[in-house]
C-alpha cells in the first residue's frame, strides 16, 4: 500500500508550499467578508504552520516530523519566509515553531460558558507576509520545487513522499507548467510518488469545486490544466475528506477551484494530513 510509511523524527516528510505572489493576488476573494487573495493565502499558511507545530509538540518541544518550505513566485522566485528564517527552504518544524517573523494580536470569539460567545485577544504568529507584484512564473516555481523534492527523496528513500501544494489565482506567465509538474511527481520514495496538489482561485467565476474526480465540470482550460497536474488523493486523505463532508472517489484529485477562505483552510488541512506520527 503506497502512502502508508510511518512519519517519525528519523524518517520525516516535507511539505513545500508554492505561493502565487503575482499582482493579481491583490484582487478580492469570495466569502462573507471579502479579503485580498494574498492576505487569505498568507493567513491560511501561517495558521497551518501554527497547527502543525501544535500537532507535533511533545513534552520536550516540537518534534521534526516535517520540514517545511514556503516558496513565493511573482516578481521573484524563492523563499517567502520572513524574519530569522528569511531566504531558507525546507526548515525543520522545530525551527519554524521557534522563529516566527513576529506575533500579531488577533481577536477571536470563544464560548463564554453561558451559551454565548465573547471576543478575546489571541496571539497569531506570522512567518510570511502577503505579497502581490509581478507575473506568475509557475514553471520556475515548480522547477524550484522539483529540486527540493529530488534532494529529499534521495535523502529519505523509504519515507512518506514530499507534498507540494501550489496556491495560485492565474495562468502561468512562463509557459505550460505541465512538464514541470510531471517532473515534480516523477520523483518517488519506496512509499510512492511525490504528491502535487493545486488550489486555483480564479477571477473568471464559476461554481466552487473541491476534490473533483474529472475535469468535465471545470469552466476553463487553465482550471483543467491544473486539475490534470494534480495528484490523486491518497486513500487516508480521501477518508479524511469524506469525513469532512466532501464527495470523493478513487479518482479524486487534490485540486480545488474557486475556493472561499473556509475551503482554502480545509484544503490545506486535507492536503497535509499525513499518516500516524511516531
Amino acid at each position: 500500500m503506497p502512502y502508508t510509511a510511518e512519519i517519525s523524527r528519523s524518517n520525516p516528510t516535507s511539505i513545500i508550499f508554492l505561493v502565487d505572489q503575482s499582482t493579481s493576488m491583490s484582487d478580492p476573494i469570495g466569502g462573507e467578508v471579502p479579503q485580498q487573495k494574498a492576505d487569505v493565502v498568507a493567513d491560511a499558511i501561517n495558521r497551518l504552520l501554527t497547527e502543525l507545530s501544535v500537532k507535533c509538540a511533545k513534552e520536550e518541544g516540537v518534534r521534526d516530523y516535517f520540514h517545511v518550505a514556503v516558496i513565493g513566485y511573482g516578481a521573484t522566485v524563492g523563499s517567502a519566509l520572513a524574519g530569522p528564517l528569511e531566504g531558507r527552504d525546507l526548515v525543520p518544524l522545530s525551527e519554524v515553531a521557534d522563529n516566527p517573523a513576529r506575533i500579531d494580536e488577533r481577536s477571536k470569539k470563544v464560548p463564554d460558558g453561558a451559551g454565548g460567545l465573547v471576543e478575546t485577544a489571541v496571539n497569531f504568529p506570522l512567518w510570511m507576509d502577503p505579497v502581490a507584484r509581478g507575473g506568475t512564473p509557475m514553471n520556475r516555481a515548480l522547477q524550484y520545487a522539483e529540486g527540493l523534492v529530488a534532494g529529499w527523496t534521495e535523502r529519505y528513500p523509504a519515507g512518506f513522499p514530499p507534498i507540494v501544494i501550489n496556491l495560485t489565482d492565474g495562468e502561468s506567465t512562463d509557459g505550460d507548467p505541465t512538464p514541470a509538474a510531471e517532473a515534480v511527481t516523477s520523483h518517488a520514495t519506496a512509499d510512492g510518488a511525490a504528491l502535487l496538489f493545486n488550489l486555483h482561485v480564479s477571477a473568471a467565476g464559476g461554481t466552487p469545486t473541491a476534490f473533483p474526480d474529472s475535469a468535465d465540470t471545470l469552466p476553463d482550460s487553465y482550471a483543467r490544466t491544473l486539475f490534470g497536474m494534480s495528484s490523486p488523493l491518497p486513500s487516508h486523505m480521501r477518508s479524511y475528506a469524506a469525513s469532512q463532508g466532501q464527495r470523493v472517489s478513487e479518482t479524486t484529485r487534490g485540486f480545488v477551484y474557486n475556493a472561499d477562505i473556509t475551503t482554502v483552510v480545509q484544503f490545506l488541512d486535507i492536503g497535509t494530513r499525513a499518516t500516524e506520527l511516531r
